[in-house]
């Protein structure tokens, strides 16, 4: 099997290693220390051995930082995670409201007097730094060795997965050509640093296996004007690589990277959100340094003809399995399975394609109360029976060679409460606005973010997360930089691939979330169109959603109508791909509403 469901940490291992690096702390004069959950590349993903913030709190979700003081520690954690956090860290940890609470002011707070507070220079980005340093009065942020290493005595290994080619058909572009392209927007820099993996696996046309359910190698990447590239990276990962990377890229060993940096000179561009300040420091001793977004960044988020064809394919091939474990949890008895007992039968669908390389993230399978937790990862010590009357919301996806899945449907098991059904049916019709919007171009994600809101907010309700995230080509499932939330400024553009999946959660009780992928692309012309360019979002997801749960009489004529489309739509692509029972339930799930 692909997922496990072990624990990944104990609360009552917190103690003992918050006393230990608070030794740490007193032997190096700190007032406190700072544990970002990041690792040397800046990426949201991090291999177990990076996974600090996790081992030292217990806290395993995918953003955070804990800060350590001498007499208290704050695990900070935005609105994903809020109920996650009270199950999994020890007391002698406060969880914080993140980013409502930020890490300077709860730092200034909490120590009046001044100090320094220790921070891993590699662990942080410039923009990062800079931001806690505008905002630190009396407080100095000390650059120094990761502590938690220190007493991290069965640290894992740094991973070694195999590199591999990304086929060209699959890419749409040879990485040489796209080398050569962004090393002319470089202007007067004659570098240009990357650390991110999904960038240097974007630009050179590669994937890796360092990351889990993320097939992406750890590197470092120097992208110079003359167009060639720098890798750095263990070459015992690249054996199965061949002649791939041509003569346009040179592999030198990752511990060298440093020391490369130091040898640059001129105009250095660096990306201030992603570079980590230990190679900003080594730069500014000699180089002038650029600020400028990652130059991968929009590239890849702009899927060309042929990743949008793999990511279609792909969808088609992942609804199937999706349909066929839909219908077979339909078939199963209320209490007679539990929520691993689904983890393992949809993950079983999606191996039967015999094309899945991993899932894309761990399966969130919550039922009931479980299902409030936005990120909850079941496990054998929290593995709940699916009963009569709850709620099942299923978060999953694949990671296929053509494209990157991510999916929520949230089922009812039997008869479910009317509230269940209401709030629903609110969150589907945030979902449907988006799916039904065109937009002027020049939009981004904080723009239409609220339309997805509405239908909740007139009943005074809400959700604690954005409402959408960029998702790769066969890369990582989130990915930048654009996204839709209070906080998305990057414009949308044709070829993004992105998430909607509104949602609402009863803490204790039930969640819901609804979630299609979508891919900008640019919307026909209106007769009497007085707006230049407009754009709309292709639907990529193509599954059932729970009718069962639908209030009717609260869709508009148009939502309804869309529903109906959507679900012949789904009939019409999937019917060919099942059959027997599955392709039945199909026809019945798709029924008009």
């Amino acid at each position: 099997m692909f997922q496990t469901f072990q624990e990944t940490a104990r609360p009552d291992q917190g103690p003992p290693r918050l006393a230990a690096l608070r030794a740490e702390m007193a032997r190096e004069g700190l007032a406190g220390f700072i544990v970002p959950r990041a690792d040397a590349h800046q990426g949201e993903y991090v291999a177990p051995r990076d996974d600090r913030l996790a081992w030292l709190t217990g806290f395993t979700g995918s953003a955070g930082y804990c800060v350590a003081l001498s007499d208290r520690a704050g695990v900070f954690v935005d609105g994903r995670y809020r109920v996650q956090v009270k199950t999994q860290v020890a007391d002698v940890f406060t969880p914080v409201d993140w980013p409502e609470v930020g890490l300077a002011d709860w730092i200034a707070d909490n120590l009046p007097d001044g100090g320094g507070v220790g921070i891993d220079p590699w662990l942080f980005s410039v923009e990062q730094l800079r931001a806690l340093e505008a905002k630190l009065d009396g407080v100095t942020l000390t650059r120094c060795d990761n502590l938690v290493d220190r007493i991290w005595e069965d640290q894992p290994n740094p991973p070694r997965g195999a590199v591999f080619a990304q086929p060209v058909s699959l890419a749409g572009e040879p990485h040489e050509d796209k080398i050569a392209r962004l090393a002319q927007g470089l202007g007067e820099a004659g570098a240009c640093v990357i650390t991110l993996p999904d960038s240097i696996a974007w630009l050179l046309n590669i994937r890796g296996s360092d990351i889990p359910r993320n097939p992406v190698p750890h590197g470092f990447a120097l992208l110079n004007a003359d167009g060639t590239v720098e890798l750095f990276v263990d070459a015992r990962k690249l054996a199965d690589l061949g002649d791939h990377l041509g003569d346009k890229v040179s592999v030198l060993p990752p511990e060298g990277f440093l020391a490369a940096v130091a040898t640059l000179g001129g105009r250095v561009q660096i990306d201030p959100a992603s570079c980590p300040v230990a190679v900003a420091d080594v730069l500014a001793e000699r180089c002038e340094i650029v600020e400028a977004p990652d130059p991968c960044l929009l590239p890849k988020a702009c899927k060309n003809a042929a990743e949008l064809e793999g990511a279609r394919a792909a969808h088609l091939r992942d609804g199937a399995a999706m349909v066929r474990f839909l219908a077979w949890l339909d078939r199963q008895t209320p209490g007679a399975f539990t929520e691993i007992d689904a983890v393992t039968a949809l993950e079983a669908e999606r191996r039967a394609t015999n094309a899945l390389r991993d899932i894309s993230f761990e399966t969130i399978a919550g039922t009931g109360p479980d299902g409030a937790i936005v990120h909850y990862r079941v496990t054998e010590a929290t593995d709940r029976t699916v009963r009569e009357g709850d709620l099942l919301l299923i978060d999953s996806g694949g990671q296929y060679v053509d494209g990157t899945t991510d999916i929520t449907r949230t089922i009812a098991i039997g008869d479910v409460g009317a509230e269940e059904c209401t709030n629903f049916t609110r969150v589907l019709k945030g979902m449907i606005a988006l799916s039904r919007l065109r937009f002027p171009q020049g939009l981004a994600g904080r723009d239409i973010d609220a339309l997805a809101r509405a239908s909740l907010w007139e009943a005074g309700l809400d959700y604690g997360h954005g409402t959408g995230h960029g998702v790769g080509a066969y890369l990582s499932v989130h990915e930048g930089p654009a996204r839709i939330s209070r906080m998305g400024t990057i414009p949308f553009a044709p070829g993004m691939i992105l998430s909607n999946e509104p949602g609402f959660y009863r803490e204790g009780a039930y969640g819901i979330r609804i979630e299609n992928l979508i891919a900008v692309e640019q919307a026909p012309g209106l007769p009497g169109q007085t707006v230049p360019r407009m754009l709309r979002f292709e639907t990529l997801t193509w599954v059932p959603i729970d009718r069962r749960l639908i209030v009717p009489a609260l869709l508009t004529q148009a939502e309804r109508d869309w529903l109906d489309a959507y679900h012949e739509e789904v009939r019409a692509r999937i019917a060919p791909l099942v059959e027997g029972r599955d392709a039945e339930w199909l026809a019945a799930a798709c029924a008009p509403l």
